[in-house]
């Protein structure tokens, strides 16, 4: 287990505290969508962080091309239709370039700072010529509107009971899921990002924000500078 990071809960639990048999269970809402209509039909994508296959399966259904790495073996297994990558993030070096890099579930958030810039730099050296890299943010009061809960159609409940600091702008997030018959319960190291650190977290990684996705601006699409700078020219040129 992570130093900061801990979970609870029946069957296995991956070094960051996630446990498996709950990621299992956890319902999918409009992500695959947003993702869809972000991307060209048919895309390739490197899913950084796929956990047990919650957007990768959606996705596949969905008629894209989904390379799944997780640094949970147990998390894999879970995948079904997609090739599996077991790997941290951070390190990831495939030798080959996909029309979409995608890091989700608030990864960008990472407490350790060179953590972060080893998973932006992982997504950059994976991104093709004029591809994309989709990129999913924590909501602007995600450490401050707590404890909150929600109660997900399918009968649990989320709760997210505090994010206390522990020093560097970091804060040491807690969550409980309850089911029926078995709770979960993860604490994490989450960083914060305001909208300019968010940009400037990718700017020094060499990517730039094409455009939010969504309008609470969670899920964003990034280009890589060079790419984006190359695009303009060549409409100044037009």
């Amino acid at each position: 287990m992570r130093e900061g990071y801990e979970g609870t809960g029946p069957g296995a639990i991956t070094p960051d505290g996630c446990a498996v048999e709950l990621y299992s269970r956890l319902s999918i809402g409009q992500e695959p969508d947003i993702i869809a209509a972000a991307v060209p039909a048919g895309a390739r994508i490197l899913e950084l962080g796929s956990g047990v296959g919650r957007m990768t399966h959606p996705l596949l259904e969905r008629g894209f091309t989904v390379t799944a790495v997780d640094e949970s073996a147990e998390m894999l297994e879970r995948v079904k239709g997609a090739r599996t990558i077991c790997s941290p993030i951070e390190n990831l070096d495939l030798g080959e370039t996909f029309d979409v890099v995608m890091l989700a579930s608030f990864l960008v958030h990472a407490g350790d700072i060179e953590v972060r810039r080893g998973l932006l730099r992982t997504c950059v050296r994976h991104v093709a010529p004029g591809g994309c890299v989709l990129i999913q943010r924590e909501g602007e009061d995600y450490h401050t509107n707590l404890p909150r809960e929600r109660i997900d159609p399918s009968g649990f409940t989320v709760r997210m009971v505090s994010a206390e600091p522990v020093g560097d702008g970091v804060d040491s997030v807690r969550a409980e899921y309850v089911f029926p018959d078995a709770v979960w319960t993860q604490t994490f190291l989450s960083r914060p990002l305001t909208r300019d650190q968010f940009e400037e977290a990718l700017a020094e990684a060499g990517l730039k924000v094409d455009s939010y996705l969504t309008p609470d601006r969670i899920w964003v699409r990034a280009v890589a500078v060079a790419v984006a700078e190359g695009d303009e020219e060549a409409e100044a040129a037009d």
